[in-house]
């Protein structure tokens, strides 16, 4: 029921939460004149997540473990090539000293022979090595690294050496010369 005023009319229904029409407003209630005067000021989009990478860096890092396992294939395959020359360097060297020790020049053609022999073996293809004797042989030899210093120079003494003289064999320019045509043909120098 509403409150009658002295005058026996009904008394007008006001909210009293609103504010009386009559006073004046705060300040900070007032609508300003400016709209823009309401807006947040700049702001920056949150910062970009490192993870996850975008597609480019996974690409990249693919062909980051690509190239890394194909240098390591290369690396080890490099390495088991110049085997077979640390081997030989090694046995040529241990011809070397003992021919020093035994002086027996003969005996050192046939196993410098047979040791280069079984070098070309493990180096080329077995068709084209195996059964090469004689002057094919030595060409063979100049074919791939003796620049004719097997038919024609001291490596000819690898055939010959079983009939000369023990005197008249050069074993230092023999082993120079197998040592020169190991590096050749050996895959590395080391």
């Amino acid at each position: 029921m509403t409150p009658a005023l002295p005058d026996g009319n009904a008394a007008p229904v006001t909210s009293p939460a609103a504010p009386p029409m009559d006073l004046p407003l705060a300040p900070s209630m007032a609508p300003s004149m400016d709209p823009l005067a309401d807006l947040r000021g700049y702001h920056l989009p949150d910062p970009v997540s490192w993870w996850p990478p975008a597609p480019g860096w996974w690409l990249l890092a693919i062909l980051g473990l690509v190239l890394i396992t194909v240098t390591v294939f290369w690396l080890v395959r490099r390495y088991r090539r110049g085997a077979a020359a640390r081997a030989a360097r090694a046995e040529l060297g241990a011809l070397c000293d003992e021919f020093a020790s035994r002086g027996d020049p003969t005996a050192f053609a046939r196993g410098l022979s047979r040791l280069l022999r079984r070098f070309a073996l493990v180096s080329f293809p077995l068709g084209r090595v195996a059964g090469l004797i004689g002057d094919d042989w030595l060409a063979f030899l100049d074919t791939h690294g003796g620049d004719g210093r097997f038919r024609d120079g001291p490596g000819r003494l690898l055939i010959e050496a079983p009939y000369r003289p023990a005197a008249d064999l050069p074993v230092d320019a023999l082993a120079d010369l197998a040592r020169d045509w190991i590096a050749r043909n050996g895959g590395t120098s080391g």
